[in-house]
């Protein structure tokens, strides 16, 4: 069994290229392509480089506390390359579920309804509040309609601790679905899913929240990272990682619950968060606009999850800062 308890140092490179037919005379994007601090993540550096060279770059942290970067072309190009280089520390543990509260899935139900209470205020929550309040709506891609919440009935039988009711969706939603990629696409709905019972990361998560949500708990989409590993006796490839989507599900006195139903487990020092939201629109890796003459576009990604040791962290920091990419 792979030891995953302790603290585990990355180096991460997603590397998108766009090649047009016809020149391009000006993008603009806006990326979410930088990992977030915090919730057992250290970033030691992290930076974006766009190349032709962008004539502007902005950077804010947007409504879910996610670093977006803008970014403005102006410089002819056939070829644009969108760079994101990391380097951080995981230091985040599988949940022990023997530690998580009981809490009964109605009575988180009813926390989530009533967090904008005159109680709720007073006792200083209103921060996180609004956070938990949305994530308990539909959203452009989370649907909550009547499939959905049949499906997800199953796993409430009543009085469930919300630990067990996520842990069984997770379980059904891997056993139930069959992972096929290119089988959706980013516009794939709910209904549609449940009803080819196939999909990617992208759908499965969108389905634990769909399921959660329906019957009243607060659940989000988390976009990311996984470390992969090659099989025994063979070297870990360079450029074959990919993005990664998860789940996260509120509960009283237990916070936001990551699970990743892709994979049926909780998440642990192995993933990487870039991003929280609604759903896949609210962080989807890249995105813009482009004038052009021509018609159509190639799209080749490349991702590196790449394990460093402790003793190499200042040294890859720096590459990182100095714009030098990894060996």
């Amino acid at each position: 069994m792979t030891d995953t308890s302790s603290n585990r140092h990355y180096r991460l490179t997603h590397l998108t290229t766009y090649t047009y037919p016809q020149a391009v005379t000006s993008s603009y994007g806006r990326a979410v392509l930088l990992p977030r601090p915090g919730g057992g993540q250290q970033v030691h550096s992290s930076r974006l480089t766009v190349t032709p060279e962008a004539a502007e770059v902005r950077e804010h942290r947007d409504f879910h506390g996610n670093l977006s970067s803008y970014f403005h072309v102006t410089e002819p190009h056939t070829v644009l390359q969108v760079r994101s280089s990391s380097v951080l520390t995981v230091t985040r543990r599988r949940v022990d579920r023997t530690r998580l509260p009981n809490v009964p899935w109605e009575l988180a139900a009813q926390a989530v309804r009533t967090v904008f209470s005159p109680e709720s205020r007073s006792n200083g929550s209103i921060a996180g509040g609004l956070a938990i309040a949305e994530s308990r709506l539909a959203s452009p891609m989370v649907d909550l309609g009547e499939e959905v919440r049949d499906y997800a009935a199953l796993s409430f039988a009543p009085g469930r601790p919300v630990p067990d009711v996520v842990a069984d969706l997770c379980r059904r939603i891997y056993s139930d679905f069959t992972y096929r990629s290119g089988s959706t696409t980013v516009h794939t709905r709910l209904p549609e899913v449940l009803e080819r019972r196939t999909g990617v990361c992208q759908d499965f998560a969108h389905l634990l929240i769909g399921c959660a949500r329906s019957m009243g708990l607060a659940a989000r989409y988390v976009s990311g990272y996984i470390e992969t590993r090659p099989p025994a006796g063979q070297e870990k490839l360079r450029g074959v990682d990919a993005s990664h989507a998860w789940a996260s599900v509120w509960m009283p006195g237990g916070g936001w619950l990551h699970i990743d139903p892709t994979n049926d487990q909780f998440i642990d020092n192995r993933y990487v968060v870039l991003g929280t939201g609604r759903d896949y629109r609210d962080v989807s890796p890249l995105r813009g606009i482009v004038f052009t003459e021509g018609a159509g576009s190639k799209l080749e990604v490349a991702v590196d999850l790449w394990p460093i040791e402790a003793d190499d962290v200042e040294a890859q920091s720096a590459e990182v800062q100095a714009g030098i990419p990894a060996a």
